[in-house]
C-alpha cells in the first residue's frame, strides 16, 4: 500500500462532466467568507496515525502538513478551526452495538476501543499538528460528526454564525466522507480537500471524492483553498 499523499485533486473525467453538465462549472462554490466558515478536521488522532495502532492509515501522516496549512490560512483568513477527536466509551459500546457486534472483529474492536478511550495515546491528537488555544476541540460519538448523538458540532458552528465548512482528516470514505454528507443536508456549504483528505487506498480515496463532488462538496485542492481563502481577504 503507498504511503503517498492523496492524489491532489484528481476527479475522474466522467465526474467532472456531470457536474458541468448538472451546473455549468465544475466548482459549486466560487467564493467564500471566510468569518463565516470553519476548518473541520477529523479523527487525525494518534490511533489512526502512529505505527501499529488499530486504526492506522499509513497515508494519513503525508497529509499533516496541508493540515496545518490550511488551519495557518483559515485563522489568519478570521475563520475557525475545530479539531474532532473521535471517542469510543461505554455510551458509544451501547449505541453502536450494531456496528461493533456485526462490523468488527471482536479483537480488533477491543483494542480500538481501549486505544480511542481518553486519556489512552491513541486518542490524542497527533504530536505534528499546530493546535492553538484559540482552535476548537470537540469529541464525537459516531461516524459523522454531525449526527444526532454524535458530537456538539452543529450547535458549536450554528451559535458561532457559521455557514460554511472545510473538511479534512481521515479516513475520507469513512468519517470525512459522513460528515460531509451530514453536513450538505444540514444546509452547510461543504468543501472536501482532496490532499488533506487521506484513506486507506487510493481507490477508496477517490471514490468517496468522486460520490462527494456530485452532490454534496466542493472538491479542491490544498492550494486551491488557500487561494480561495487568500481572494476573500484581498
Amino acid at each position: 500500500m503507498s504511503k503517498e499523499i492523496m492524489d491532489e485533486n484528481h476527479l475522474p473525467d466522467w465526474v467532472i462532466e456531470r457536474i458541468i453538465a448538472r451546473r455549468g462549472r465544475q466548482h459549486a462554490f466560487t467564493t467564500i467568507e471566510p468569518a463565516k466558515s470553519a476548518l473541520i478536521v477529523i479523527d487525525l488522532q494518534n490511533s489512526f496515525l502512529l505505527p501499529g495502532q488499530p486504526a492506522e492509515v499509513p497515508t494519513a501522516r503525508a497529509i499533516l502538513p496541508n493540515v496545518n496549512r490550511l488551519a495557518a490560512a483559515m485563522r489568519q483568513a478570521g475563520g475557525r478551526v475545530v479539531w474532532i477527536k473521535q471517542v469510543q466509551d461505554a455510551e458509544t459500546a451501547l449505541s453502536r452495538s450494531v456496528w461493533l457486534n456485526n462490523f468488527a472483529d471482536p479483537t480488533w474492536a477491543t483494542r480500538m476501543e481501549q486505544s480511542l478511550t481518553p486519556g489512552n495515546v491513541g486518542h490524542e491528537l497527533h504530536a505534528d499538528l499546530k493546535v492553538e488555544k484559540a482552535d476548537i476541540v470537540l469529541p464525537k460519538r459516531r461516524f459523522s460528526a454531525f449526527i444526532q448523538g454524535s458530537s456538539s458540532l452543529d450547535q458549536v458552528l450554528r451559535s458561532a454564525g457559521i455557514d460554511t465548512v472545510i473538511v479534512v482528516g481521515t479516513v475520507t470514505n469513512v468519517c470525512c466522507e459522513a460528515t460531509a454528507r451530514d453536513a450538505m443536508m444540514l444546509n452547510y456549504k461543504v468543501h472536501v480537500v482532496s490532499d488533506a483528505t487521506a484513506a486507506r487506498s487510493s481507490g477508496e480515496h477517490t471514490s468517496s471524492l468522486a460520490s462527494l463532488a456530485v452532490n454534496f462538496a466542493d472538491i479542491r485542492s490544498t492550494d486551491e483553498m488557500i487561494e480561495l481563502l487568500a481572494s476573500a481577504q484581498a
